[in-house]
């Protein structure tokens, strides 16, 4: 399976972020009730569920399904002061550069026998705590840089003038507050966004973890981190990892049966990979054949020879065209031949944006090789 995107579950201890892993990985991290239970990431790989492959291989005969799939790293309980070593310290901070977003797992159900760290439920308080201490990091860093570019720009070359306002500006960012995706970047500042690499320019869902009786909307605490949830411009998935660990022990029928009579029509994980891909910006397409029906993840507004790309370099090289039929009407006429009859097979060419859910026949000359 392609890995599309790697999503990296953050949150106080205790929060239930390794009972949600186990649950939405099935790799057995060890979930126990105290802190730092988690002493290595752990990286699990899940499916993309997609209902539309088995659509496609019962029309093709296809010999295999091969969904895409997410990469979940399960990153160690941060605490306050964990941007000075403080818990487990700066080893976990390192682990969220290498991820693609970031899933804020909040605390929004009361158990007594679940120690909270603070001693009291706010996840409000919760949040911040994380916030802070990727941020304090993110200024570590920053402070370094502009140390490092202040002397070097002595000399008076241009190139270093602009990167020390640049980094000036990131750092009086930061120091108000505020995360470094919220900083007014610009084209130009692509190599120096790379370098640095800020822990809070990654996108952020966040996920309140809420008892069973709860769902499907949640209660009071799930409240106020949906509405700081807006003043940060991101989302909330109402999710309980309880739910998600009973799930994964059921078979497809009595799923979905446990799922309607929690008044769901998507499990946690599902909707938590939905809400992932839009804040990516992601899309899929789709191939089928007798070998096998594939999922493949692009980011939106790609083209097709950049589609072209996941597949094999060589389909980008030599791209000739891309024959492509919407999933509805792929099904409704019974494959790509029907559809062709129907009138509703294009061919399009280097300039078509693929659309999630367009059904792609990539044509190629295998004879051209990359200079």
């Amino acid at each position: 399976m392609a890995v599309a995107l790697q999503l990296g579950f953050v949150g106080l201890p205790n929060v239930g972020k390794s009972t949600l892993f186990n649950a939405v990985t099935r790799a057995g991290a060890e979930a126990a009730n105290f802190p730092f239970c988690t002493i290595d990431p752990n990286v699990g790989v899940v499916p993309v569920p997609d209902e539309r492959l088995e659509a496609l291989a019962a029309i093709v005969k296809a010999a295999r399904i091969v969904p895409t799939s997410l990469q979940v790293v399960d990153i160690a309980g941060l605490v306050s002061g964990a941007s000075r070593g403080e818990g487990l310290g700066n080893q976990f901070l390192a682990h969220i550069r290498e991820v693609d977003a970031i899933c804020h797992l909040v605390r929004c159900f009361e158990d007594p026998d679940v120690v909270h760290v603070s001693g009291r439920m706010d996840p409000i308080s919760d949040i911040e705590v994380i916030d802070t201490e990727l941020a304090l990091k993110d200024l570590e860093t920053v402070d370094k840089r502009l140390d490092r570019v202040t002397r070097a720009a002595k000399g008076g070359e241009r190139d270093l003038l602009v990167e020390r306002d640049r980094v000036g500006g990131l750092q009086a960012h930061l120091s108000g507050g505020q995360p470094a995706r919220t900083f007014a970047w610009t084209p130009a500042d692509v190599t120096l966004r790379q370098e640095l690499s800020m822990l809070t320019d990654k996108p952020v869902l966040f996920a309140a973890n809420v008892a069973e009786e709860d769902l499907p909307s949640g209660g009071p605490l799930v409240d106020a981190v949906t509405a700081h949830a807006k003043e940060v411009d991101a989302d909330v998935v109402v999710v309980s990892a309880r739910v998600e660990a009973e799930l994964a022990e059921l078979d497809a029928t009595e799923r979905a049966e446990y799922l309607s009579d929690l008044g769901l029509e998507q499990s946690g994980l599902e909707r938590l990979i939905a809400h992932a891909y839009s804040l990516l910006g992601l899309r899929t397409f789709l191939t089928a054949g007798p070998q096998e029906v594939r999922a493949w993840t692009i980011p939106a507004g790609a083209t097709a020879p950049r589609a072209a790309r996941e597949i094999h370099t060589d389909f980008e090289r030599g791209f000739i065209r891309a024959e492509v039929v919407t999933f509805d009407d792929f099904v409704a006429h019974g494959g790509e031949a029907g559809a062709r009859d129907a009138g509703l097979l294009r061919a399009e060419g280097k300039d078509y944006v693929v659309r999630d859910g367009d059904v792609v026949h990539f044509r190629f000359n295998p004879t051209v090789r990359s200079a």
